[in-house]
């Protein structure tokens, strides 16, 4: 029986193996999977060359799932607005891991960016996307903008585009295993829960008020 302080031990392992800038994100044991998970909320991406689980929930934003097919590193990003103007890309240069990422024009490139950075071969890159449900009533359809936004992002640098799951009225709960490609997808169809909902209100707020002048498995 592995006790709660090896368990501790065998996390701050794991963290210590990240990539540089990546160490900070909420890290978890998934017993369900036997992987190490990474937890992304929005604004946030994350890139790894190890065998480790990437979740996150999806509403109106976006997900892209990348890796390269031969070595398997890999990550995913989550944002929530298609695109930032010229002022807030010249804010990328704080941390790693910016809040920059909540566009998706930041989020594509610098995850891209990392991947490479890493040993991925641009020729070798396969792309998975999902999310953009229409679940703010109050809200423009952001979640269409975003399908827009990612499709012709990866048309127009001519990326392959193997899988998808977008669009809808429900919110996603998305697993990516980046060394294999593997991605797990779940319709959150009950709306009793609306964490979800009041979570991507608080962020379009925050965002408005900040802003600078292979397969496809359901489970």
């Amino acid at each position: 029986m592995v006790t709660q302080p090896q368990k501790q031990r065998d996390l701050e392992q794991a963290k210590s193996r990240a990539l540089p800038g990546f160490e900070h994100l909420n890290r978890y044991w998934d017993h369900t999977a036997n992987h190490y998970a990474i937890k992304l909320l929005p604004g946030e991406y994350y890139v790894t060359a190890l065998d480790e689980l990437i979740v996150t929930v999806l509403g109106s934003c976006v997900s892209a799932c990348v890796r390269d097919r031969t070595t398997g590193v890999g990550g995913m990003n989550h944002f929530m607005l298609p695109q930032a103007n010229g002022a807030t890309e010249g804010h990328w240069a704080g941390s790693q891991v910016s809040k920059s990422a909540r566009y998706g024009n930041i989020a594509m490139e610098r995850l891209i960016n990392d991947i490479l950075k890493h040993g991925g071969i641009r020729a070798r890159l396969e792309i998975k996307i999902f999310g953009g449900g229409r679940i703010l009533r109050s809200m423009t359809d952001v979640g269409n903008r975003n399908i827009a936004y990612i499709r012709n992002y990866i048309e127009s640098e001519a990326l392959t585009l193997t899988g998808e799951d977008v669009g809808d009225t429900c919110p996603r709960k998305v697993r990516f295993f980046p060394q294999s490609g593997r991605v797990q997808v779940k319709k959150l169809r009950s709306m009793h829960n609306t964490t979800v909902v009041t979570r991507e209100q608080t962020y379009s707020e925050s965002l408005q008020s900040k802003v600078p002048k292979s397969e496809v498995e359901l489970f």
